[in-house]
């Protein structure tokens, strides 16, 4: 790593600290470790450094998504991940509403206007009596929602199972009314976590069910999303708009068509990342270590079969 996490050093009172950037440093590092603490992560060490784990008994991620770091061995296994849940909720719900208010607002269009030294009078929309449809109630899908709603938005979800009104929600579809839901929403925000179930669980079918006027907002992963599909569906005018900040690939390639598309807003993966984030994370990983130290409940705890929190 280039810097180690800030105020790392307060760990020292409860364990032995050890730094790791490489496999061979990791497999040193490994030995007779109890937790591993994954700041920059790159998701090939760990599999390849796994028969030195033998002690290993918990997993702590700076992150909220964990699809980078589940593979099959460690889901099989007893050791416990839990990720930054709490930390990115309320910064990447602010980016959503902005995403939303700049749409509604012909802000970006105002930005190109004023770049261009051009004075274009033009009307622009409401959100207040809008709906937003939430793909993935969880922690940041909900922080969203609440967002949505203070400015008078009309807020429905889809998630794992449908349940009726559930704040902020004032509905929960079930997956099977995914696509009749994308039809009747005018924002439909993608928050979901990465796992074989919601691969490209935005694909042409689901394009094609939503308003043409709807946008597409995505702050959960790019492989929830069949990226040719998106830009089929923005070429053809299936939708009017996407703001999107994770992608298939990353970074996005210049030459992505994704760039140049009207109604597109590209984010660099940079919606929960605000200036203290990574303070703020590093208090989630002290105070669980002092859990784990007292041999008290971890919080933020994932279903590594799920692949989301518990």
């Amino acid at each position: 790593m280039d810097e180690p996490p800030p105020r790392i050093d307060e760990a020292r009172k409860l364990a032995e600290i050890r730094f790791a950037s490489s496999e061979t440093e990791l497999r040193a590092a490994l030995s007779g470790a109890a937790a591993v603490f994954c700041w920059e992560y790159d998701p090939s060490l760990l599999p390849s450094a796994w028969d030195a784990a033998s002690d290993l008994r918990w997993i702590q991620t700076a992150s909220a998504g964990v699809d980078r770091l589940l593979f099959p061995v460690l889901v099989k296994s007893d050791v416990v991940v839990t990720n930054a849940r709490g930390v990115f909720d309320e910064p990447i719900a602010e980016w959503v509403l902005a995403a939303i208010l700049a749409f509604a607002t012909e802000l970006g269009s105002s930005v190109r206007d004023t770049v261009a030294h051009r004075w274009h009078h033009r009307t622009t929309e409401r959100v207040d009596g809008e709906s937003l449809l939430v793909v993935g109630p969880g922690p940041i899908g909900r922080a969203a929602g609440r967002l949505a709603r203070g400015v008078g938005m009309e807020v429905e979800a889809v998630g794992t199972r449908a349940r009726g009104s559930e704040e902020p929600f004032q509905r929960i579809h079930g997956p099977e009314s995914f696509h009749e839901a994308l039809g009747d929403a005018d924002y439909v925000l993608d928050a979901m976590p990465l796992t074989p179930g919601t691969n490209h669980a935005f694909d042409a079918k689901a394009f094609a069910a939503m308003k043409p006027s709807a946008r597409f907002l995505n702050v959960g992963r790019g492989g929830t999303v069949d990226t040719e599909a998106l830009v089929d569906a923005l070429r053809t005018g299936l939708i009017a708009g996407a703001a999107l900040d994770v992608f298939e690939e990353e970074p996005l390639p210049e030459d992505h068509p994704l760039w140049s598309l009207p109604g597109v807003i590209v984010s660099p993966h940079m919606a929960g990342d605000v200036a203290d984030w990574d303070e703020r994370v590093v208090k989630v990983f002290l105070d669980n270590l002092s859990r784990f130290a007292d041999g008290r409940p971890l919080r933020n705890v994932i279903d590594k079969e799920r692949g989301f929190g518990t």
